[in-house]
């Protein structure tokens, strides 16, 4: 019998979700899920949301770091935040590959696309020497599947549309980085310390993108400055921050597949908020990606029973 690898990272391990975390995941499931329809509807750049969605993000997060998590910075060292910036990198490079290829390729195919996260970050915990059960990877797939039928994918053939698809994969593959860098991170780090980090990092390189390509950062309609502030609440410190809060206790890859839940979440928001009708598999595959996540937290191992960082 050949002996498991020793070189696993614990951080990049799958596990059960338990009632904490599963409540949790909810309220970041429709903090996202919000993101999409809300973010239809502000006229300013996309790279001029994602600064402002971080930079907030991470002045909101600040007080509460100083303040009722100022303990956790006792004895925390500057290679000690190497794994948050690493991981703000990842995240700017995200929105830096995949908005642009919304307007390069259909949209339906960019989201197709970048919902396959959790298949890098399942890659990547599986050379790193996690095992993962072959019910994980039907799991996976069968999510995956789902989001691409309720995308309704369609192919266009054409040399922008393929650039298009290689940055929508890059955008997935880095976000798959961010959440592996951020599960690192919270090993040490509590949440509000790893992502106050985080999001000023992301912020500060999409500024510096932005400003390169001469994308403006303000002079925007009290309307757009009303539905950012928006925006940042339930997609930035409601989904992300959230998500970040489990990270260090379900692991990336569960991470990865609850995030994967926007798909259809945000289909059903668009239903309700915008009056947009589902395409013809939305139903089909809505029952594709929660089948798939049931598969995949009824594969992973029970949670310890310790007390998880914030």
């Amino acid at each position: 019998m050949t002996a498991e690898p020793t070189t696993a990272d614990p951080a990049w391990a799958l596990h059960r979700p338990g009632t904490r975390d599963v409540v949790i995941m909810a309220v970041a499931v429709v903090g996202v899920s919000l993101s999409g329809p809300m973010t239809a509807l502000v006229a300013a750049p996309a790279l001029a949301i994602a600064f402002w969605r971080n930079a907030a993000g991470a002045a909101a997060l600040l007080p509460v770091l100083l303040t009722r998590e100022r303990s956790t910075l006792t004895g925390l060292r500057l290679r000690d935040l190497r794994s948050s910036v690493v991981a703000g990198l990842f995240l700017a490079a995200h929105f830096a590959a995949w908005l642009p290829s919304l307007s390069m390729t259909t949209v339906a195919a960019s989201i197709a696309l970048v919902t396959t996260t959790p298949i890098w970050t399942a890659l990547a915990a599986r050379l790193s020497g996690v095992r993962l059960p072959a019910q994980v990877w039907w799991g996976l797939a069968l999510a995956v599947a789902g989001a691409a039928l309720i995308a309704g994918v369609d192919v266009t053939v054409s040399l922008r549309a393929l650039a298009g698809d290689g940055l929508a994969l890059l955008g997935a593959i880095a976000a798959a980085g961010y959440v592996l860098a951020g599960a690192k991170a919270r090993v040490r780090l509590s949440t509000s310390a790893y992502a106050v980090v985080c999001y000023s990092t992301c912020a500060v390189v999409v500024a510096a993108a932005a400003l390169l390509v001469g994308i403006p950062l303000a002079g925007f309609s009290a309307r757009d400055w009303w539905l950012i502030a928006g925006i940042t609440v339930v997609a930035q410190l409601l989904g992300h921050t959230l998500f970040n809060l489990v990270l260090s206790t379900v692991g990336p890859t569960v991470v990865g597949l609850a995030i994967l839940l926007e798909v259809p979440g945000a289909l059903l928001v668009a239903l309700v908020l915008l009056q947009q009708l589902p395409p013809l598999l939305a139903l089909p595959g809505m029952v594709l990606v929660v089948v798939g996540v049931a598969l995949v937290v009824r594969a992973s191992r029970p949670v310890a029973a310790t007390e998880p960082v914030t």
